[in-house]
């Protein structure tokens, strides 16, 4: 679906295409392909590049046209994975700029939203490239919260109970943090080729010194992120492999303990003379030997804390 917009003051919809509008485009379908291969000529390739989830960040031209990938993040109606990335495509040349995006993301949304409340727009394409870059980077802050958020809930969890499906919700956590410092480390590099290529002026300057903030403080708050879950869980691991280990060191002294009773019972009813074969008290002292030798045996295990 295909939205224009103009307006330096506000963000303002209109039903067709003006000169330096933006054509933003979610989820295109059969009609947005030929509206931008056939009315707007832009290239074919540019437009796969796009729908490819797994596509890097990157700044290309061909044919007068200047094409830009930035990853953002977008959140899933998905309990294991509830963050990736996904691309947003934007190609611009003279008057004419597009923003593509296989995804319904909820920055987008965002993004219209608050430069119409605080009645602001974009000045040129390159204003609004730095401002998609800096909302981008602002959101990507926001997930990072909302996945601490989700650490702490699952730690709290792993300390009363340490199961696999709190170790799972770790493990998937971390994918999520792994897409983001990949995803944020390719938008800091495209940002930096971005300062050159395109025409800045002083205004965007200042743009893009805050883009530049926002992106490595949300680069380094991903890797802190993503080092403290790696440490909890080889910690979580290591608790488990300790826990398995008392287990089973208990269960194999409980095995050797009742080894005896089976011993000494199985020597004393063997067919042979032993001496106490006629005796009224037999039964009683061979289970009474059997329980001393299993006392004996579980106090030496006491005090070597085998058990």
């Amino acid at each position: 679906m295909k939205t224009f917009l103009r307006g330096a003051f506000g963000l303002e919809v209109i039903s067709k295409w003006e000169p330096n509008c933006w054509i933003k485009i979610d989820c295109p379908d059969t009609e947005d392909y030929n509206y931008l291969q056939k009315t707007l000529n832009v290239p074919e390739y540019f437009l796969s590049d796009i729908a490819d989830i797994d596509e890097r960040p990157r700044v290309e031209t061909e044919d007068e046209w200047t094409f830009i990938i930035l990853r953002i993040p977008h959140r899933q109606d998905d309990s294991k994975m509830p963050f990736i990335t996904v691309p947003l495509g934007i190609i611009f040349k003279d008057n004419i700029c597009i923003s593509i995006c296989h995804y319904q993301t909820v920055m987008l949304k965002d993004f219209l939203t608050y430069y119409e409340r605080k009645n602001l727009g974009f000045t040129d394409t390159v204003d609004l490239i730095f401002k998609l870059f800096l909302s981008s980077s602002v959101w990507y802050l926001k997930s990072l919260k909302i996945i601490n958020q989700r650490i702490d809930v699952v730690k709290r969890e792993l300390e009363r109970s340490i199961e696999n499906k709190e170790l799972l919700a770790l493990f998937h956590l971390e994918n999520c943090l792994t897409y983001f410092i990949t995803s944020l480390k390719g938008n800091e590099i495209l940002l930096s080729k971005l300062k050159f290529k395109l025409p800045v002026d002083e205004l965007d300057v200042e743009l893009i010194e805050d883009v530049e903030i926002e992106l490595k403080q949300a680069h380094e708050s991903a890797n802190i992120y993503s080092n403290i879950l790696s440490g909890m869980m080889d910690a979580y691991s290591s608790i488990i492999s300790n826990n398995v280990n008392s287990i089973m060191r208990i269960l194999t002294s409980i095995s050797i303990i009742l080894m005896f009773p089976t011993l000494i019972s199985s020597m004393f009813g063997m067919n042979i003379k032993n001496g106490i074969e006629n005796s009224n008290w037999g039964f009683a002292f061979v289970v009474g030997f059997s329980v001393v030798v299993c006392a004996g045996f579980l106090w030496i295990f006491k005090k070597k804390r085998w058990m």
